[in-house]
């Protein structure tokens, strides 16, 4: 057992009092990096929960019961972010990569702590899988807000939508990797080649960012 909240003060206690000296999109990265690590504890929380009062095992909590958990609360901080503020489109990635990094990066050091760091791949399978995992599925999410929004289509069947494929494609992972073998493999995978794939749209996009962000200046 390790006590997850004593971690938290440790990694964001330093990050807390860099934040304070800092301006603009270092500002606004490093306060999303602690929300996501906030987040991540009260998803734990709220899972932990709902597995002892469901009496779900392990796995299925994995696959049924995290993904909906987790990427609801990676979404409502984001979701206020947008609504309350307005910003502009790049400002919304910057957003949501940080809250994604800082869950990952949280989650990361608990699971390290917990399972040792000894052997290798277990470590790149951290970093680069789960990790990368729990970025792809929020800044897709974010990708999908800046767009819709920049065709006046942002709706909340639209944001439901989006935050549905994020859930599907956090289950798929984990239900991918939850059995040894050739499964296991295509899901540790999965995470990285979607971060390759969406690097597309996001360039072919760009401009449409930037032009958003040129609007919001006037």
């Amino acid at each position: 057992m390790i006590n997850a909240e004593n971690i938290l003060i440790c990694i964001a206690a330093p990050l807390l009092i860099s934040v304070i000296f800092l301006k603009g999109s270092s500002k606004r990265f490093g306060i999303s990096f602690l929300i996501g690590m906030i987040v991540c504890l009260l998803s734990a929380y709220i899972g932990g929960f709902i597995n002892l009062a469901t009496g779900m095992g392990v796995d299925d909590t994995a696959v049924f019961i995290s993904p909906i958990i987790e990427e609801i609360m990676k979404f409502l901080p984001l979701a206020f972010y947008v609504i309350i503020f307005n910003p502009q489109g790049s400002n919304i990635l910057q957003v949501a990569i940080g809250i994604g990094a800082g869950f990952a990066t949280f989650e990361n050091c608990c699971y390290i702590i917990t399972s040792g760091a000894e052997k290798l791949h277990y470590v790149l399978i951290r970093g680069l899988s789960v990790g990368v995992m729990h970025i792809v599925c929020i800044l897709a999410l974010a990708l999908a807000i800046v767009l819709l929004r920049r065709v006046n289509a942002l709706s909340t069947p639209g944001l439901a939508g989006g935050l549905s494929l994020s859930m599907i494609f956090h289950a798929l992972y984990n239900l991918l990797v939850s059995e040894p073998g050739l499964s296991s493999y295509v899901g540790y995978a999965l995470p990285l080649l979607t971060a390759i794939a969406l690097y597309v749209p996001y360039v072919k996009n760009k401009k449409i960012i930037d032009e958003d962000d040129n609007e919001e200046k006037l």
